[in-house]
């Protein structure tokens, strides 16, 4: 009897163990960040006029996001909201949604894992991601999550990853419509809420694959990418004259490459960054595109506290008497130009700055009096890659855009909590001002921003 009743309880205790093993190997993570930054705007992102006021507001990011990791598949989601204070009504349930801003779906992904555990467990990675996501490569030179903007950057696509040994291969498909169809694949990608993308400002692609080839060694890593962007064929009518112009998309593409190369490796106290591209096939308005991107850095370590670090950035662009031939204006596709070309997004952002190409020489100072607190000053010093046609119809050779100068500093009170704040000035030029096609501008520009960073 008493072998019977001790067999029985270890046959529950294995079925027990056999319907509960998923459940046990299962991780669910609910995690949040709520981030409000509080800013000062006199001449950010553009020159402001003569006369105008500076801008003064808080914005405020809020995600929740939750994952799971089970056998051999994994899930993840966050929804965001951003929105300015102020902006919905406080006493009534309705959004003013004054910029556009509210609650939307950051992240929604399935990734399966096509390998067993005793490989994954090995380090080798196969596995495909699918939905919603963040591409974040490199130094998010051309693929960025843009963090820095509170509504962030994410893509709809497949993802095929390979790793093993120090090899990384990624290649993404991406495919857009503006919505379910009963017949055609047209798709006009205008957004109509706002404005997407960098140089291809007010189009977001129809499709879109790449290709990313990574390999760690000794003393960095190395990579090559490729990026194919497919945008709609349209045709305008009339094509010129005062009645507004009428715009029709078709099911054919105009197709964009970008192909370069990544190197980032450190030799002790001395850092080098290097990369090149090359961009060509079609401009997303069907001219033909021939463009060039290089940059250069190196950094070196002067005491355990403080790095400094130079470097240059060189973009093409196009000449003013070049209008109608190939394009060689360089598009930094989708990565996060805040990282790049100074604080205060002067540059490849969401105002434009004609179509001349950049160069922008800079040096950085960091240095880190403590532990949790970090003090940056960057300088640069941006200059038109071609002429620019002033806003006197007189042709300036290369002018300096100007000089912008960026002091932050950032505070972990604790790995949830984060203070960051900073102040920038940029001294403009009249090259500038016709760049940006500002007249009567205030030459002097000053942005300054306090943020709080919760995480959860």
């Amino acid at each position: 009897m008493k072998l019977f009743i001790r067999s029985k309880t270890i046959l529950s205790f294995c079925g027990l163990v056999v319907l509960t093993a998923p459940t046990v190997t299962a991780q669910f993570t609910f995690s949040g960040q709520l981030r409000t930054r509080t800013e000062y705007r006199n001449g950010q992102g553009t020159l402001l006029r003569e006369g105008d006021s500076p801008a003064f507001f808080t914005s405020q990011r809020t995600r929740i996001s939750a994952g799971y990791s089970g056998y051999r598949i994994k899930a993840f989601a966050t929804v965001q909201d951003v929105r300015v204070w102020g902006q919905d009504a406080s006493t009534i349930n309705r959004t003013t949604n004054a910029d556009l801003n509210g609650l939307m779906l950051h992240e929604a992904w399935g990734e399966v894992s096509l390998l067993d555990t005793n490989q994954t467990k090995l380090g080798k990675e196969f596995a495909l991601k699918v939905g919603r996501q963040e591409l974040v490569y490199d130094d998010v030179r051309l693929l960025g999550n843009l963090d820095w903007l509170q509504q962030g950057r994410r893509h709809d696509m497949a993802l095929l990853k390979w790793g093993n040994n120090g090899w990384m291969l990624h290649g993404g498909v991406a495919y857009n419509q503006n919505r379910e169809m009963k017949a055609g694949t047209v798709y006009n990608g205008v957004p109509t809420t706002y404005s997407a993308g960098t140089n291809g400002i007010g189009t977001d692609y129809k499709s879109l694959q790449f290709v990313y080839l990574g390999r760690k060694f000794f003393a960095g890593n190395f990579s090559l990418l490729a990026i194919k962007d497919d945008f709609s064929q349209y045709t305008t009518t009339p094509a010129s004259g005062t009645v507004a112009a009428t715009t029709t998309y078709s099911d054919a593409t105009w197709s964009r490459v970008t192909a370069g190369a990544y190197v980032n490796a450190q030799f002790k106290k001395l850092g080098v960054k290097a990369e090149a591209y090359y961009q060509g096939g079609k401009y997303r308005d069907g001219r033909d595109l021939s463009a060039t991107f290089y940059s250069l850095v190196l950094s070196y370590a002067t005491s355990r506290r403080t790095t400094l670090l130079g470097g240059i950035d060189h973009s093409s662009g196009n000449d003013p008497s070049n209008t109608t031939g190939t394009s060689h204006r360089f598009d930094p596709l989708y990565g996060t130009p805040h990282k790049h070309w100074g604080y205060m997004d002067y540059f490849y952002v969401a105002d434009g700055f004609g179509t001349g190409g950049l160069s922008d020489l800079y040096l950085k100072l960091r240095y880190k009096p403590l532990d949790r607190f970090t003090l940056s000053f960057d300088a640069h010093q941006f200059t038109s890659t071609n002429p620019i046609m002033g806003l006197d119809k007189v042709e300036m050779n290369k002018p300096s855009f100007g000089q912008e100068y960026d002091l932050i500093g950032q505070y972990a009170v604790t790995k949830q909590i984060g203070l960051e704040g900073g102040y920038c000035m940029f001294n403009a030029t009249d090259a500038l001002a016709a760049a940006k096609s500002v007249a009567t501008p205030k030459k002097t520009a000053t942005w300054a921003y306090l943020m709080v960073n919760l995480r959860f």
